[in-house]
């Protein structure tokens, strides 16, 4: 079996051989659900492969491939209308630099929004040139590249557009990705790039208004939470989100089912398949996105980590986390900086119990990211929610929210973020990290709780009662 980690081009799996986990079946209720569509989920989950799946099912230059890449999936014999009958345009906006350097050598006109702003323009601008000359023998008319207005140059291939039989399919992946960078570094800059006549809430008003005739059909974006989304809604108020619709529940991610057919496929003559499916649910599964989800799920990118080191080496990886999520630790350190924050996390670890919210907010603001005062437990607990650091595991009778870490592999996060905001540097935290191992190596969480008790939580017993 070719395990396909690290690979988000479906084009590259069903081309080259990788096992490929069908998610084809969801193509009908996309179309179903809307034109201009939000999918959060957190980070390193199989969004960008899913944008790549759209990408090769509408786009008209794969229409003779068709059987190749689908033929005896899902979707196969079920095609809709709209297979290979758009343009497809896609724009990663995590290739845009939040902090890019001075052009130039006059450096006192050109501010960081500025700067950013120029950043914008040849981020698209360049995506616009590959489009240009990937379509080129379906366009009618020549399109100028304008270096210094990248809208022009929109505008201009969604008229030669509108001269075919097709319209526009435009895919936008990481939308918050250095948006929300900047917010967290310099929190002035990000205001001016999101209001009033700021580049990125103009770029989603240029992509609103190109969706009434202009030859903008459809819309399908991706993010991790909807932070920057609140703040440019007026500038793109038309996208549905659709990220706790029940029947996408596991549009990313992979199920029981999923995994017991992975592992049988990766695991050799002699090895236990049922231990290595009791370790990989400890440490991966339990992600529950939707409230109505009848089953929890895997993440992907690290169940194929797995897979892919128990297939090369016939044993467990020594390191569980891949390295490739401890980015994810960020989010954690942003909660340390409130108190209310580590408060919520040392609660986490203290007592096991879940975090009750009233609802999932959908709504985040700059306002309500930096105003500490309004950062109560529903903001908190959806915040950790969206990046995937807290998981929806049920319930009150009165049908508040229950969250709770979804795995070893959050838990060891969250033990880390306690360790590196409450103690201090030398003996103690040696003898932290020793009595951290037995969880990280076995799952043990006992001895580590057993430290938190004696050694930390006596001297904030204010704070956390």
């Amino acid at each position: 079996m070719k395990v396909p980690y690290g690979i988000a081009d479906y084009y590259a799996l069903r081309t080259e051989g990788h096992v490929y986990v069908d998610r084809t079946a969801y193509i009908p209720t996309i179309e179903e659900l809307g034109k201009s569509l939000l999918f959060l989920r957190p980070r390193r989950f199989g969004k960008t492969l899913w944008l790549r799946t759209l990408a090769c099912y509408y786009d008209l230059r794969y229409a003779g491939e068709h059987e190749r890449l689908f033929g005896g999936l899902a979707i196969a014999g079920n095609e809709t209308p709209l297979a290979h009958r758009y343009f497809v345009l896609e724009w990663d906006f995590s290739k845009i630099n939040p902090d890019p350097p001075p052009r130039g050598v006059n450096v006192s006109v050109t501010s960081r929004p500025e700067r950013i702003g120029n950043e914008i323009h040849s981020y698209l601008n360049g995506s616009l040139t590959s489009f240009v000359s990937d379509y080129r023998e379906h366009l009618p008319q020549s399109v100028a590249i304008d270096e210094g207005d990248a809208f022009r140059t929109l505008n201009d291939v969604l008229a030669a557009i509108r001269r075919t039989p097709y319209k526009l399919y435009l895919l936008i992946d990481e939308y918050d990705n250095f948006a929300n960078e900047v917010m967290t570094a310099d929190p002035e800059v990000y205001q001016s790039l999101v209001h009033a006549d700021g580049p990125f809430k103009y770029l989603f008003k240029w992509v609103k208004a190109a969706t009434t005739g202009q030859g903008l059909d459809r819309l399908f974006i991706t993010g991790v939470s909807p932070v920057v989304m609140s703040d440019v809604t007026s500038g793109l108020n038309i996208a549905r989100g659709v990220y706790l619709h029940p029947e996408l529940a596991d549009l990313c991610g992979f199920t029981d089912a999923e995994i017991d057919d992975l592992l049988a496929r990766a695991i050799a003559e002699g090895d236990d398949a049922v231990a290595a499916k009791a370790m990989m649910r400890q440490w991966y599964n339990g992600y529950r996105f939707v409230p109505e989800a009848t089953e929890k799920i895997y993440n992907p990118t690290l169940a194929l980590y797995f897979l892919l080191h128990l297939q090369e080496r016939r044993g467990y990886p020594r390191q569980m986390l891949d390295s490739n999520l401890a980015a994810d630790e960020s989010k954690l350190e942003y909660l340390g900086q409130v108190a209310l924050g580590q408060e919520a996390v040392i609660r986490l670890i203290r007592s096991g119990e879940p975090l009750e919210i009233e609802r999932l907010e959908e709504r985040f603001t700059l306002h309500s990211m930096l105003e500490r005062s309004a950062q109560d437990a529903t903001f908190l607990g959806s915040f950790l929610y969206y990046f995937g650091m807290l998981t929806l595991v049920g319930e009150t009778p009165e049908r508040s929210l229950l969250l709770a870490p979804p795995n070893l592999v959050m838990q060891g996060l969250y033990v880390d973020q306690v360790l590196r905001f409450l103690l201090p540097r030398g003996q103690t935290r040696d003898a932290a990290v020793e009595a951290k191992r037995p969880l990280l190596h076995d799952g043990e969480i006992e001895p580590l709780l057993d430290f938190i008790e004696t050694e930390i939580l006596p001297s904030f017993s204010n704070r956390c009662s």
